[in-house]
């Protein structure tokens, strides 16, 4: 049976809200969906450094309670919480900023498990500034990308880049088709939000752009 991407971007369920991190005001980018897999495995599947790479990108450092880890080619940090195979929270630190991603296993039944990421900003001018920008999907987007290769990883046990080689889906007919419906569906999740229909779209095409190659909107 072909792997539908358009089909698995349709099956993370995604919001934004408002919350307090640290006793600050933030924001969070949310994304969950269910995965046809125990706990266990899952668990396994987002945890092993060695299996991280499969379906995400290399990490290197101690991904216990307290260690440091990095992500090639990406973010940084400290993990901050970690209890198996439920639950673990981590600093993100990327571009001289500092965002926090917490992850949440849950077993729905029928041997399925859902996973929900929530990506919290601090509402700083910094943070703003990027929001007005981009929005939700500045993010969203991303996590869908390796939401869906984490799908791919689970259904078929291959590496990602048996299916979607960096250096060439992304811009593949599929792989900007892919990113358009993610997007599209990050700007309906910021207008129910709260924000603007208009500013919404507007920072939805920017992130469109951003990830398929084409003009930003002025």
């Amino acid at each position: 049976m072909p792997f539908d991407t358009i089909a698995h971007a349709a099956l993370v369920i995604r919001k934004v809200e408002d919350t307090t991190h640290a006793d600050q005001p933030a924001r969070v980018v949310v994304a969950s969906r269910d995965y046809p897999t125990d706990i266990d495995d899952l668990w396994n599947a987002i945890t092993d450094k060695a299996r991280i790479p499969r379906w995400f990108a290399p990490v290197e450092g101690d991904l216990s309670l307290g260690g440091k880890y990095q992500i090639k080619g990406n973010a940084g940090g400290t993990v901050t919480a970690c209890e198996p195979p439920k639950s673990f929270a981590l600093t993100w630190e990327f571009g001289g900023g500092i965002s926090w991603v917490e992850v949440e296993l849950a077993e729905t039944g029928d041997d399925n498990t859902r996973l929900t990421l929530r990506h919290i900003a601090p509402l700083d001018d910094k943070s703003e500034e990027f929001w007005d920008r981009f929005g939700p999907g500045a993010v969203g987007v991303g996590w869908d990308l390796s939401l869906l290769g984490l799908a791919w990883h689970l259904e078929t046990g291959e590496a990602v880049q048996e299916r979607f080689a960096e250096e060439t889906w992304p811009l593949s007919d599929e792989g900007k088709a892919f990113a358009t419906s993610s997007s599209e569906a990050w700007t309906a999740a910021s207008i129910a939000y709260g924000t603007a229909e208009e500013a919404a779209n507007r920072a939805g095409a920017d992130t469109t752009a951003f990830y398929t190659g084409a003009a930003a909107s002025e």
